[in-house]
């Protein structure tokens, strides 16, 4: 089953917070003024903090978890 979580490339963010502030589950904080980083245990993939970024920083990305069975 593959969920959709939001990454950010920490060498195009410019840091400046309208990811964080467009993400309905607050699950995007700015790191030491550099960089976005996602909480991916907040992060439900929804796409608006990658539609928002001026510097197209973010990117919603598959996360395929495995069951054991």
């Amino acid at each position: 089953m593959a969920r959709k979580k939001a990454r950010a490339n920490k060498q195009i963010c410019v840091a400046c917070g309208v990811c964080a502030l467009q993400c309905p589950r607050e699950a995007i904080r700015i790191e030491q003024g550099c960089y976005a980083v996602v909480d991916e245990g907040t992060c439900v993939g929804c796409g608006i903090c990658a539609k928002a970024c001026p510097a197209d920083a973010l990117l919603i990305h598959e996360e395929v978890a495995y069951g054991v069975g």
